[in-house]
This record gives structure tokens, sequence and C-alpha cells, in this order.
């Protein structure tokens, strides 16, 4: 669905009533609280066009990235409670306090309408959808196709694990054959419970605000709501931004939903050209800060060729940023389940390639002291 049809023109009942109730559907469409476009911000398409077809950055890695195998780390639940496990770009594997909680579940190998052409991804997932341990429920920020894997969610959806999504979502994923009684739409500042299957466990999902946009195809364009996410347990909190630019709602989240153990933020696929609509790595700082600090998972790089930077630019960026700003950085290889308040230090894995692809040994292997949990 998205070439043919937009969502719009398909909503019906209590699903449309929802919609349309909604502050941020404006004239048939989704909007961000502040005025921001989807696409480059004005004046800056030459310089990104010519960026695009001269640049010389590494925009894929030379060699797949190094990948560990999660299923032993699996098998046993984590000490303190919470434990994640990073499957590349913003898919993460979050346990907590006994439940599984995935994000964003991408499996495909190009994130596109074809799997011929468009942005290609750099090595498989460790895992496949069926190794995946019992879930209990799925997050989905938005409809892009980085975000929403149709086969992978078909898949899920086959295994009657809920799914929780953003408004208007629900209609892609039921025309996948995932049934409307597993489907969660909220809206910013909803909340709903999920309980664990043996009734022992709880944990409130919420959706809330976000800076981006939507689509999948050529007349859709914001016929969805994008959406972050926060996971609210007995002992911990989560958050998690699915795609967003850096907005001051941050601050409003933290106040409302905060703190949090573990912060989630989108580093990759970044440009100053779109930097209302992503956030990067200086920005993701930024918004860490707003959010009241947490382990920092990076998420939404080291995935896909979606960008014009250097494939390992986000990560290189926090690891320069990082000791100076007090942040307790995660940055595990991909299927590297960890604990956050069980790390103390995290090393450059990626820099093992990258002097490969220079042909010099110039860059330090050495990990960094990452500051302790608040």
């Amino acid at each position: 669905m998205g070439l043919l049809h937009s969502p719009v023109s398909l909503y019906a009942g209590a699903r449309r009533e929802r919609v349309e109730a909604c502050p941020r559907f404006v004239d048939g469409e989704f909007c961000n609280t502040a005025p921001v476009g989807p696409g480059l911000q004005e004046g800056s398409s030459r310089g990104v066009m010519r960026e695009f077809f001269f640049s010389r950055a590494r925009r894929m890695p030379s060699e797949p990235l190094p990948t560990l195998d999660p299923r032993p780390g699996w098998a046993q639940a984590p000490d303190t409670g919470l434990r994640a496990t990073w499957l590349g770009h913003s898919t993460v594997l979050v346990e907590i306090d006994g439940l599984r909680v995935l994000t964003d579940p991408v499996w495909c190998k190009r994130a596109s309408p074809s799997q011929l052409m468009g942005p290609k991804r750099f090595q498989p997932v460790p895992v496949t959808v069926a190794q995946l341990p019992e879930l209990d429920a799925v997050v989905l920020s938005h409809d892009h196709y980085d975000h929403l894997d149709a086969a992978a969610i078909a898949e899920l959806g086959r295994s009657g694990v809920p799914i929780y999504t953003s408004l208007g979502v629900g209609l892609r994923l039921e025309l996948l054959g995932v049934p409307a009684q597993n489907i969660h739409e909220l809206d910013w500042w909803e909340s709903a419970r999920l309980v664990s299957r043996d009734g022992r466990r709880e944990l409130q999902i919420s959706a809330a605000p976000s800076q981006h946009f939507s689509g999948r195809g050529l007349n859709d364009r914001n016929a969805t709501a994008w959406s972050s996410f926060v996971l609210t347990s007995e002992r911990h909190r989560v958050f998690f931004s699915g795609d967003t630019g850096l907005t001051p709602e941050f601050a409003e989240i933290a106040a409302r939903l905060g703190p949090f153990d573990l912060v989630m933020l989108e580093v990759g696929a970044f440009h100053p050209a779109w930097g209302q609509i992503h956030l990067g790595p200086d920005n993701a700082l930024e918004a860490l800060a707003l959010l009241g600090g947490g382990a920092f998972l990076p998420v939404h790089w080291g995935t896909f060729n979606l960008a014009i930077h250097d494939w390992d630019q986000p990560a290189e960026r926090l690891f320069e940023l990082a000791p100076s700003r007090g942040v307790q950085l995660l940055m595990p290889k991909i299927g590297a389940p960890i604990e956050p308040s069980r790390v103390e230090c995290t090393a450059p894995w990626w820099r093992e390639l990258a002097t490969r692809e220079l042909g010099t040994d110039a860059l330090s292997l050495d990990p960094i002291r990452v500051a302790p949990p608040l």
C-alpha cells in the first residue's frame, strides 16, 4: 500500500475518528508541533546533490561489520533486569524486568519499496525473525521503509505478538495480515498497559513526541503519524526515539515520563541540510541532555547506505565527544547483549575495519571509560 492508495482515504470508523481528533492532523495530513518541512532545508538542495554525486565519503564499509550471535546471551535472564541487544539500524531487543520488546524490526536487504534497488544493508541481521526469543511486544515508531519492514512485520504478526505503533500505521499492519486485535495505535502522551503472559509482570508503553515525517509511496506523505516511545516497568524506564530532529519537547518527555535508565537515539543517516528531521551525533547529545541523561545507546547507524557521510562518522563523532560530556556511551557490536549498568568501558570496534579501509594503523583501538549511570 502507498503507491496506489493514501491511507487517509481508507480510514474508517474508530480509526478515522481518532485520526481526525488528533490536534496534529491538519488538512488531511499529520504535522509536527513546530513548522518543520520533511525535505531539505531551503537553499541546500544544490549543495547536497553535489555531495551526493561527487563526495569521496566511505558511504559503505568494504566488508560486513562484525556481528555476534546473541542467542547464548539471551538464554539467561539479565541480572540487573535491563538488557538491550542492538540488531542493526533501529532494531533493538529490549529485555526489561522479565518482558521482551522489539523496536522497529527490519530484516530486509534494502530499505526500499524494491529489494532490487535502494539503500543496501551492510550485513545481515545476526538472527532470523524465527530465531528471536518469545516476544511480549513490538514497538513501531513510523512507516518509513527502514523502520517498517513489511515481510518482518507480517511474520511477527503471524506469531500473535501485540504491536504498538503511531496513529494510522495500524491500517498498514492490517493490510499486511496483522490481526486488528493485536494492533495498538497510540497518540502522543497516550499509554497502554501490557501484562506478561503469566500475569506477574506489567509494562507501560507510552507514545511521545518526535519531529519527523512519514510515507511509503508517491501520494501518502504524512498520512500516518510518527512517535518516540517510552517503556516503563516497575524498576526501569527506557526511551526510544524512532526518527526525530532536535526538539524542545524532549524536556517535556523527561518531565512527564523520565528519568531514563536507557536512552536510544538515532545518530546516523544525517546531513545538516535535513537537521530538523534527523539528529546526528551532536544533536543526539543535546537531546540526551534534554531527556535528563541515562545510558546512551546510539541507533540508526552502521546498517544501511542512507547518507552521504562516512559509514563510521556517527560512531567516531560520539567517541570523540562523549568523554568530555560525561556521557555513559554504549557502543556494542551488532548482536551483543549488554546490561547498561554493567558497562564501564566502550571500545571502538569499528576501527578494526576502518584501519584496513584507510591503510593505516593510526586509529587507536583502546577503549574509553564511560561515566557511571546516574
